[in-house]
């Protein structure tokens, strides 16, 4: 009997362990920027994402003529950074070493990442820009501020002369290329006045509570640059969403304190869904006799 007990009892254990791999190897649902996984589906395709749907302070968003303009008072302490390059599907993004940052109302956020889109995400007056870039920051406490930097059609950005020539085709894991660097600082324009407003991830899951700085002076690409991520993704960009009862800020306001760490298509733990569904699917493995045993087990101790 004893032996009956342990062995199904292992078995059990093997199958918890199968079921919880499959559940963590899985991540979240597939999401894209077209048909039935796009933009306009992503607050049904999980819980997890329902935001995407609900939320009231989204983004990207249109920002119009009459949006209040911040003067140059942003602090970036930006150093140069190898070129951490991966291609996750959904944009190039390139993972930044440790060391820069950005000052936002007194608080240091250090720069984690700097992704594309394109077109633009955030249109001015309704027109897009031909591309945008995000920069990326989460300071001490999570809160999440990001810089986006319009992209226009023009001379060839030095800058980004290596993101752009060392781009993966196909969906990759980070690697750093050997001799490349990136310096952030180089990607700004020499005007840095901008447009602040409280919006959310332009991704899945759509967390709010992001700071958003979009600087109002665009940055130029070469058609060449553009061509080359074009041929990687036609169109990997959110449409504008409602600015709902939100409007823009001067850095003296007080913004909504952010709750996540933006990733564009990482994978997220499993939910609380997932697990309740494992922890059913394991009772259904016990079955009644297993049931039985384990009550017994426990009355006899």
């Amino acid at each position: 009997m004893r032996r009956a007990l342990v062995y199904r009892l292992l078995v059990t254990l093997v199958l918890v362990l199968s079921l919880a791999s499959v559940a963590l190897a899985e991540g979240p649902p597939h999401w894209t920027y077209e048909g039935k996984e796009g933009p306009e589906f992503w607050g049904s395709l999980s819980q997890d994402y329902a935001l995407c749907s609900t939320g009231k302070q989204q983004s990207p968003v249109d920002i119009p003529a009459s949006a209040v303009t911040n003067p140059a008072d942003l602090t970036f302490r930006y150093q140069p950074s190898k070129l951490n390059i991966l291609n996750n599907g959904h944009t190039i993004q390139a993972a930044y070493d440790a060391g820069s940052s950005l000052v936002v109302d007194g608080v240091t956020y250090n720069l984690a990442q700097f992704h594309f889109h394109l077109p633009s995400e955030h249109t001015l007056t309704a027109k897009p820009y031909d591309m945008e870039l995000h920069l990326v920051h989460q300071n001490a406490q999570g809160g999440l501020a990001v810089v986006g930097i319009m992209l226009k059609s023009g001379a060839e950005n030095k800058a980004l002369a290596s993101v752009f020539a060392n781009a993966p085709k196909q969906e990759t894991a980070v690697m750093t290329v050997p001799n490349a660097t990136v310096n952030a600082a180089d990607f700004l324009p020499a005007t840095r006045t901008y447009w602040r407003y409280n919006g959310s991830l332009t991704t899945p899951p759509c967390s709010e509570g992001v700071k958003w700085h979009v600087l109002t002076t665009p940055v130029e690409v070469s058609p060449a640059q553009i061509a080359a991520y074009k041929s990687l993704f036609t169109d990997d960009h959110r449409p504008v969403q409602p600015l709902n009862a939100r409007s823009f800020l001067l850095a003296s306001q007080v913004a909504a304190a952010p709750q996540a760490m933006p990733t564009t298509g990482a994978a997220q733990p499993a939910s609380a869904r997932d697990m309740l569904i494992l922890l059913g699917l394991v009772c259904l493995s016990l079955g009644l006799g297993g049931y039985t045993i384990v009550r017994r087990r426990i009355r006899e101790n």
